[in-house]
């Protein structure tokens, strides 16, 4: 697992890896905007002060720095965590990175730790993070083993908690909205008899963002630009409250044959949105 130092983030050296030689030729001013649109200097600061934390414990003190307040309606429909069963909690996606962190604090503390995310691998740079991670990336040399990763997930002893939009939502015509869901919650979920728990997290990012968002969905496509504006997002809302509404737990049996899969995660994703 990747070490914490006092540079755990250094984006001269991402450039490196990821362009080689190349690199010297990025001028230093991007750079130096790379590094102030990701805040590195910052992250560092938190990831070196909260070094000797992991799992729920790394998240939870990552809610008191963004200093989150969370309003949850409907903890009482979290199954009790002795109850011998095992869940997976799916929930939209509206800023991309504290209602990950809130919803791991949540559920990390209800479960005793023993839940596991499906996130981009991305991620993984976070020391804190990486044991609580089943990472994504089914472009790189990691997509072969990818399947294998969700099937042992589903099939091990965590709880699991999953955005199945996968990216955060968008803004369309003064609505904030999930992309359309993935359907591998509810394949595996039912696979493996595992009931699914629906969240909604309530919040949204900076119209800038939503605005950057649909241009490079609609004229970049292979490279996700807005992803680069998240840390900031990140920063943007900080000091806010959040509601966080749990639905009751839906029976691994309604995902019969009546729909398709991708139909089932679209019908799940319209009862998350009624909460």
């Amino acid at each position: 697992m990747k070490q914490v130092t006092e540079t755990t983030i250094d984006i001269d050296e991402i450039l490196r890896s990821k362009m080689g030689g190349k690199s010297r030729f990025v001028p230093r001013p991007l750079v130096g905007w790379l590094k102030r649109i990701l805040h590195q200097d910052e992250v560092n600061a938190f990831l070196w002060d909260s070094r000797h934390l992991t799992g729920t414990e790394w998240l939870e003190e990552c809610v008191r720095y963004l200093d989150m307040t969370l309003e949850v309606v409907g903890e009482e429909n979290l199954p009790a965590k002795d109850d011998g069963r095992l869940y997976t909690f799916v929930s939209n996606h509206p800023l991309g990175g504290e209602d990950g962190v809130a919803l791991g604090a949540l559920i990390g503390r209800h479960y005793d730790g023993k839940f596991k995310y499906l996130v981009n691998d991305l991620l993984m740079n976070l020391p804190g993070l990486a044991p609580l991670c089943i990472p994504i990336n089914k472009t790189g040399s990691q997509s072969r083993n990818f399947p294998a990763m969700v099937e042992n997930g589903f099939k091990s002893n965590d709880h699991m908690l999953m955005f199945p939009a996968g990216l955060c939502s968008r803004k369309h015509n003064g609505v904030i909205r999930d992309l359309p869901w993935a359907k591998t919650f509810i394949v595996k979920s039912v696979a493996a008899q595992r009931d699914v728990v629906p969240i909604h997290f309530g919040g949204q990012n900076s119209d800038f963002f939503y605005r950057l968002a649909n241009f490079s969905d609609n004229y970049v496509k292979k490279v996700n630009i807005a992803m680069l504006f998240l840390v900031d997002e990140m920063y943007k809302n900080v000091h806010k409250t959040f509601r966080v509404a749990i639905g009751k737990p839906i029976p691994w049996q309604t995902f019969d044959k009546s729909k398709t899969p991708t139909q089932w995660a679209q019908w799940v994703k319209d009862r998350v949105y009624e909460l």
